[in-house]
C-alpha cells in the first residue's frame, strides 16, 4: 500500500463551489481531447472562467485533474463488464467490452501512458479506477477461458498489455488517417481465440 492515500477530488457540496468545480472538468476535458494530457492548466482555468489558485484548490495537480476527468469513463467500463456478465457468448462480450475500453483508453493524447502507469503504481490518483476496470475485465477474460473460448495461459495483466497497444495505435493516428485499431484488435482477438484440438 502506498504511504499517503493519493488525492481524490470530490464536487463540493456548496452550489458556488459545485459550479466552479464542473466549469473546470468541462474546459479539462475539452483541452485534453483536443490537446493532450499536457494541456495548459492556465487555458484550462481561463476556459472556466476561474482563477487559477481555484483550479488548484479542486485539483492540487495535474494527476488529480486527469482522474477526476476520466473517472466516469472508467466506471462506465466497470458497469458495462457487470452487465455481460453471464452473456450467452462470452467471446462476444469479452470482444465488445475489449472495443469500449480501448476507445476509452485512447479519450487524449497521453490517456494510454497514464492509465498504464496508473495500473500499477497505488500512490497515483487513478490507480483505483483502474484495478476495478481491470478487475472487470479480468472477469470477462475468465468467462470466456472457463467456456473454452480464449486461451487459458492469457493473463489479466496480459490482455490490458493488449488493450492499451491498440489505444496507442488509436491514439497515435496520423491527423486524417485511418484508425487502426479495430483491424488491430481483430488480430489480436485471433490469437486469443482458444484454438480447437488437432485429431
Amino acid at each position: 500500500m502506498a504511504d499517503n492515500p493519493p488525492y481524490i477530488a470530490q464536487r463540493p457540496k456548496r452550489a458556488d463551489g459545485a459550479r466552479n468545480y464542473d466549469a473546470i472538468l468541462t474546459s479539462a476535458r475539452k483541452a485534453f481531447e483536443a490537446e493532450g494530457s499536457d494541456a495548459s492548466l492556465e487555458d484550462i482555468a481561463a476556459q472556466a472562467g476561474v482563477a487559477i489558485g481555484t483550479l488548484y484548490r479542486h485539483f492540487p495537480t495535474r494527476a488529480a485533474l486527469v482522474e477526476a476527468a476520466t473517472r466516469d469513463g472508467l466506471a462506465d467500463l466497470v458497469t458495462r463488464a457487470t452487465s455481460l456478465a453471464g452473456d450467452d457468448d462470452p467471446l462476444g462480450a469479452l470482444a465488445e467490452w475489449m472495443s469500449r475500453a480501448v476507445r476509452h483508453f485512447s479519450t487524449f493524447r497521453g490517456l494510454v501512458g497514464i492509465l498504464t502507469q496508473s495500473m500499477y503504481d497505488e500512490g497515483t490518483p487513478s490507480h483505483a479506477a483502474c484495478a476495478a476496470m481491470h478487475d472487470s475485465g479480468a472477469e470477462l477474460l475468465r468467462a470466456a477461458q472457463e467456456a473454452g473460448r480464449v486461451r487459458g495461459d492469457v493473463t489479466p495483466d496480459e490482455l490490458f498489455d493488449l488493450l492499451s497497444g491498440a489505444a496507442w495505435v488509436r491514439e497515435n493516428a496520423l491527423p486524417g488517417g485511418r484508425d487502426r485499431s479495430d483491424r488491430y484488435l481483430r488480430l489480436v482477438l485471433e490469437g486469443l481465440v482458444a484454438q480447437a484440438p488437432s485429431r
